[in-house]
């Protein structure tokens, strides 16, 4: 048996003209929190599509739990979970009659699928709310109901398609706690996501702009590849400031972080002295600016701005 469960080679999608995904190539370990990182519309949901057998690609090979995207989507679909971007389960039934629904559809049955909807209602906290119709729940409790869905089988594969997009900061961290716990239970989770915050609890990511993958590595690894030093500037005005640092000839990228200026220059440049010699000029006053390690949101601009974007 391999030691991977989802492995790509030069995977492409076309509509017409358009090309969704170009070229991807990436392995997932048995286990691993794969992540794939960017913006909408980069090609993240067409991607994770392919791969649950939804979409067919346009080139390219692939496999996920051994079995071929091109030829074998049905099998595929038996063995995977699923969680797309938009919900999918039924408002007019209850929580419970949703989940016998998916489990029958996954053959469950008899004691199995209680042993599972009672673990699914547990994992997700929703079991006094097994008899509420589901269009009557906060959008939070909905997200975490299709999360129970797409794990009512026991799935060895889950894709999960920005699970967390729209809710709030507390139901974030109880997803990545929920996905935590699968993983260390020797599930494989694909997850996409365009929160900087959330990329840092992966095991490995991709950054992808334009269906292109850019760069892929472990977090740490990405950020200590960078080739820049990065700096933080915090200034009043700092949307006005923003033009006048970004436009300064020995500043590589520039980005807004908050309420501060991520501002990167080449390795050892002497940034403090340069720019308050500058700042002097404009008439700049009121700052503050110290070296600060590199996030994702830096690597991300960073590669962005290499391609252009």
């Amino acid at each position: 048996m391999t030691e991977y469960s989802v492995e790509v080679k030069d995977l492409t999608k076309r509509f017409g003209d358009f090309v969704a995904v170009d070229r991807a190539s990436f392995s997932v370990k048995r286990g691993e929190i794969f992540g794939f990182l960017g913006p909408n519309g980069a090609g993240k949901s067409t991607t994770i599509r392919m791969l649950c057998g939804i979409l067919t690609p346009t080139e390219g090979t692939g496999s996920v739990s051994g079995f071929d995207i091109m030829d074998e989507q049905d099998r595929i679909k038996n063995i995977i979970g699923y969680m797309s971007q938009r919900f999918s389960l039924y408002d007019d039934l209850t929580v419970r009659e949703n989940l016998e629904f998916f489990g029958s559809v996954y053959g469950l049955q008899g004691a199995r699928l209680r042993e599972r909807m009672a673990y699914v209602m547990k994992m997700a906290d929703i079991g006094r709310r097994q008899d509420a119709v589901v269009k009557s729940l906060p959008g939070g409790v909905k997200q975490r109901l299709a999360l129970g869905g797409a794990i009512l089988h026991d799935p060895p594969v889950l894709f999960l398609d920005e699970p967390t997009s729209g809710v709030d900061p507390v139901m974030r961290r109880t997803f990545w706690e929920i996905i935590y716990d699968f993983s260390r239970n020797g599930k494989t989770i694909f997850v996409t996501t365009h929160y900087m915050d959330e990329a840092e609890h992966c095991d490995r990511m991709a950054l992808i702009i334009a269906g292109k993958i850019i760069a892929l590595d472990t977090p740490s690894a990405l950020k200590a590849a960078l080739p820049y030093s990065v700096w933080s500037l915090r200034v009043e005005r700092f949307i006005e400031v923003f033009e006048e640092v970004a436009a300064l000839p020995f500043v590589e990228e520039a980005a807004i972080f908050g309420s501060d200026i991520h501002i990167m220059t080449k390795k050892g440049f002497p940034l403090k002295r340069e720019l308050a010699g500058a700042f002097k000029v404009k008439g700049i006053k009121g700052f503050s600016i110290e070296e600060v390690g590199a996030t994702l949101e830096d690597v991300f601009v960073s590669h962005a701005a290499r391609l252009g974007v």
